[in-house]
């Protein structure tokens, strides 16, 4: 049964995990977003009272 021999299959799982754990985060971080993010008023707006026309 070839899917119990382990010699070719583990070394790709190193090499996959070293690549997902090592390489790859750095590629991801390195990209800058367009809008940086900016952060909310923590003072709400006081909303204006509604002027009723027929009171």
């Amino acid at each position: 049964m070839p899917q119990l021999n382990p010699n070719p299959w583990f070394l790709i799982f190193l090499f996959t995990w070293t690549f997902f754990l090592i390489i790859l985060p750095g590629k991801v971080t390195s990209y800058l977003l367009n809008n940086n993010p900016t952060t909310k008023d923590i003072q709400k707006p006081k909303p204006t009272p509604w002027n009723w026309p027929w009171t």
